[in-house]
């Protein structure tokens, strides 16, 4: 479908009507009339969205909405550059031969200058060349004839001559706008499209919408394999009946933990799949829209049929019912998404879900994963391809540990012994408060399933944590992940810049909770854990580590003397921790065997897959590194981080593994201090075989009389910074907060622009918690440091709270 909006903003509620009841594979939209503040309430169910505004002026903008189920990625050609109003998707067609369709929509304004027309029109050439391709869009050509295929403008027969030179076919016969023919279909593969119909307008638009199909391309489409539960239908009564006449002490008796575990496992599967039903998760991707009534879809039904009525005999008559036809429509949609929201409103209290599932629903959503390039440059598009090349690439990064040196095999004496930390009322307590949304682990057992049943199989696991922690023993699935590919920032198809996150056994989680907890009380009670360290510490946070590092450095440039502070960026920390390595500084620190034994268990052997869209890669054997996503692994990490300090001269402040050193600068000796210490940093990370990436390790010089030396790690100068992000902190050589309070400021107001512009109704119990969770908190994190002291950055701050409370 191609709709020319003139502002899509006031129209979105008809779009999403029309993409659920029509249920198109591609939307291209001319004229969105969005900026950098529209990107929320701005998603459809169900599809990717591609958006490229309009740089620096008002009005236009160019967006997709395609299927997600046709894998679609953002394509660069090469004369794609400058203002033009354009943007190519590659889809996969789904067809038997697998082949692609280039899918761009374009917007040519009026008035537009002849270095961007010549830009556009190198563009569609360029796109001739990409094989199958479609090219939609408001073109904006009132001129040309296309019956006779004649233009009395010479930008008219310019373009037609680019059509014919690149033999593509423009299928659109009748006018889009009054008597001229400006949206178009434009293809070099007429036979992949069939029934092109002019409909009715998009809201209050002045351009008719263009419907289109793409033949064959439906049947073909991979939908995917996933299944989730329907808890809906579970019955969880029947399940705790068939659990609650089990002997477990007789069932385990005689068997190891290995096997304790599969009976488990097996029992439990046994039971939900007899009880609870199954259902494909990509149903789910077309979800009716929470306030779409009966009265909505039946003024829908009248819209297009006064239409019709319209286009039949062109009366004065038809045309005034029509218009009248499309009010009551829009009306239709204003009051009932108003009406929902007072309904939310009501319930915010007694059933706080449903409001937090309708304001999820307009949160910007991550997309799924796109294309990616090979180091070959090939561009896979097939989900086994796509986890096939991140799972390579997330193993690459796992580093082969060296053998243990003779410095590293003192051993302390155990410490850590207590005996009443895993009991069966504790696996309870922890059972009970497992959070159902996330996700399961490669053993398929759903946490709202162990939350369920909390009571029933408490037992059950608790003789297996016991027998596991008392042997040694990690079960097989616990030492299963299946990663799931989080996008950092960058180029989306660059492996490169995608993060793991590992889901694991929720089960083995709920272990890991308790042994964590035993652990950290004994960091607590014997001082383990430096007091530099903020990460994953109680009482520790962003806010602390910030406030006692630079409360030294502003004392010193109170008084007139130079600061240099070096920041520090390991590479790949939480993958290549070496495992050898990690169980000598727990033994060291006092750990006690059982303990050790069982972390060892834990990380040997463990293997990961990646998933992507229920498409799985092969197993491959994780090899250094602890878990992101595990529940132990933040402390473990902390421990093997601990004596990072030993030795340093200088102030060394950590949150996890961004690390920073401070020291003030008076004289040579000072500079000399300050580089032995980086000297002995880049020891530490050679003898324990961490690796720091060097291009973001900045020093930053503070104080006007400071003479800003050259600092080196490893031999390597590092560069120079006048502005920093620490912990999500903008700090700059000045030590002003001037920039950190206008940041704050922009990005709270383009929360709160995106609230004013997809919320309806302005009721307190709608508004008051979207402001307090989504706007106050770019106002308020770590606002003790950084708290604002200038009248204009108190001002620009609160000007948001005046937004939003008129």
């Amino acid at each position: 479908m191609l709709a020319n909006a003139r502002s899509l903003n006031n129209k979105m509620g008809e779009l999403e009507v029309i993409a659920y009841t029509k249920q198109y594979d591609i939307i291209g939209i001319a004229e969105t009339w969005w900026d950098k503040t529209h990107d929320w309430a701005v998603n459809l169910n169900g599809y990717t969205l591609f958006r490229k505004d309009r740089k620096h002026k008002k009005w236009g903008g160019v967006c997709l909405y395609v299927n997600q189920d046709l894998k679609p990625n953002i394509t660069q050609l090469e004369s794609d550059e400058g203002n033009v109003e354009s943007l190519w998707v590659n889809i996969s067609l789904g067809n038997k031969q697998g082949s692609q369709l280039l899918v761009g929509i374009c917007y040519k304004p009026p008035n537009i200058d002849n270095d961007e027309e010549e830009q556009l029109l190198e563009q569609i050439r360029k796109a001739a060349d990409h094989g199958s391709t479609l090219i939609i869009g408001d073109f904006n050509y009132p001129d040309i004839n296309w019956d006779s295929g004649t233009s009395n403008s010479a930008k008219g027969i310019r373009f037609l001559n680019i059509l014919n030179d690149t033999f593509m076919s423009q299928l659109v016969e009748t006018p889009t706008r009054e008597d001229n023919c400006l949206d178009l279909v434009i293809t070099n593969n007429v036979d992949l499209f069939s029934n092109i119909n002019v409909k009715e307008q998009l809201g209050n638009s002045d351009h008719n919408m263009v419907t289109f199909e793409i033949i064959n391309s439906r049947k073909h489409i991979h939908k995917g394999h996933a299944k989730t539960y329907n808890f809906k239908k579970a019955n969880f009564i029947k399940i705790k009946e068939a659990l609650n006449v089990i002997d477990w002490q007789k069932l385990f008796h005689g068997k190891n933990t290995e096997d304790k575990w599969n009976i488990f496992k097996l029992t439990l599967e046994k039971y939900t799949s007899q009880y609870i039903p199954l259902v494909n998760k990509y149903k789910r991707n077309r979800l009716k829209p929470m306030w779409l009534s009966r009265k909505v879809t039946k003024e829908m039904k009248n819209k297009m049929k006064a239409f019709k009525a319209f286009k039949f005999d062109k009366s004065e008559a038809s045309y005034k019912a029509y218009r009248a036809a499309n009010k009551a429509c829009k009306n239709a949609i204003r009051w009932a998404k108003l009406e929902n929201e007072k309904e939310i409103a009501k319930e915010s209290k007694t059933n706080p879900k449903r409001f937090f599932r309708y304001i999820n629903s307009k949160k910007n959503k991550s997309e799924n994963v796109g294309s990616l390039k090979s180091e070959s440059g090939l561009l896979l598009t097939e989900d086994q391809d796509k986890a096939e090349i991140l799972n390579d690439y997330f193993s690459s990064v796992f580093i082969k540990e060296k053998p243990i040196t003779g410095d590293m095999k003192f051993i302390n004496k155990n410490l850590l012994i207590q005996s009443d930390w895993l009991t069966q009322d504790k696996v309870l307590q922890k059972l009970n408060n497992v959070n159902v949304n996330k996700a399961p682990g490669p053993d398929g057992i759903h946490p709202r399933v162990l939350r369920e049943l909390c009571v029933e199989i408490c037992k059950p696991l608790f003789l297996i944590f016991q027998d596991s922690f008392l042997s040694g023993i990690v079960p097989e699935d616990w030492r299963k992940a299946d990663v799931v590919p989080m996008f950092k920032k960058g180029l989306k198809f660059v492996p490169g810049n995608y993060r793991p996150v590992s889901l694991t056994s929720v089960a083995g989680k709920v272990f890991e909770g308790l042994l964590r907890d035993n652990i950290q009380e004994f960091i607590g009670r014997y001082n383990v854990i430096g007091k530099n360290q903020h990460g994953f510490m109680k009482h520790r946070s962003c806010q602390t580590n910030l406030i006692t590092f630079y409360e030294e450095v502003s004392r010193s440039i109170d008084q007139g003397v130079a600061v240099d502070v070096i920041y520090l960026d390991f590479a790949k920390a939480f993958d290549t921790v070496p495992h050898k390595r990690l169980l000598f500084k727990l033994r060291k620190i006092g750990v006690d065997e059982n303990t050790c034994s069982w972390i060892e268990n834990w990380i040997k052997d463990r293997v990961q897959r990646v998933v992507i869209n229920g498409t799985f890669s092969r197993w491959t054997p994780v090899v250094s590194g602890v878990p992101q996503g595990s529940v132990i692994g933040p402390i473990l990490f902390n421990i093997f981080l601990n004596d990072l300090e030993i030795g340093i001269e200088s102030h060394v402040s950590v949150f996890a593994d961004d690390t920073k050193l401070g020291k003030v600068i008076q004289c040579e000796l000072d500079v000399t201090s300050l580089q032995r210490d980086l000297d002995k940093l880049g020891d530490w990370a050679l003898k324990w075989q961490m690796r720091f990436n060097l291009d973001k390790c900045k020093v930053m010089h503070f104080g006007v009389k400071n003479t800003q030396v050259i600092y080196t790690l490893n031999g390597t100068e590092l560069g120079k910074s006048k502005q920093e992000k620490d912990l999500g902190i903008i700090i700059d050589f000045k030590l002003s907060n001037n920039v950190q309070c206008q940041t704050a400021a922009a990005k709270a107001s383009k929360v709160l622009a995106c609230i004013k512009r997809g919320v309806h109704s302005w009721d307190e119990n709608i508004i008051l918690p979207l402001y307090k969770s989504m706007v106050r908190p770019h106002l308020e994190y770590a606002v003790q440091f950084w708290a604002p002291v200038l009248k204009k950055d108190i001002i620009a701050l609160e000007k948001v709270q005046r937004r939003a409370t008129k």
